[in-house]
């Protein structure tokens, strides 16, 4: 019985002894796809327009500044690409806010930005899903477009 307990013991300290390993997978995702999740569409409206990357905008009539936005949802028993769709929602009602805090009637060089490191795609957004968190991060500019 000492033996068992001691080879427990010893077990015990060993394992918390050990760096704690957390989950952060970088995922890729659609931009289309999250689009038609969640009721993103309606839920957004068409009020503000949103350019991704470099998608070409409509002339601009007034650039009103720049902000970032990292949003996280709950992952615990969701797929990557239902938390994935969820937390960039979630980015877009942010961004969407600003825009209108600022008079800005689009929103345009949207770009992945997790850790300050900007990823530009014209189609896809950059996620990282752990064990219990999932986020994304976006940076952006809002202006006015011309009438």
């Amino acid at each position: 019985m000492k033996t068992i307990l001691l080879t427990a013991a010893l077990v015990a300290s060993i394992v918390s002894a050990m760096p704690a390993q957390a989950r952060d997978s970088k995922h890729m995702m659609p931009i289309a796809a999250a689009l038609e999740a969640n009721d993103a569409r309606a839920r957004l409206g068409d009020s503000v327009k949103f350019y991704f990357g470099k998608q070409p905008t409509p002339a601009i009539a007034e650039r009103l500044g720049t902000d970032k936005t990292s949003q996280k949802t709950n992952s615990f028993g969701k797929s990557a690409d239902v938390s994935c769709n969820w937390a960039f929602l979630s980015a877009l009602l942010r961004l969407q806010q600003r825009a209108r805090e600022l008079g800005a009637d689009a929103v345009v060089n949207i770009v992945s930005n997790y850790k300050n490191v900007e990823m530009s795609s014209d189609t896809e957004f950059e996620c990282h899903d752990g064990a219990l968190m999932t986020g994304v991060a976006l940076k952006a500019e809002f202006v006015k477009i011309k009438d």
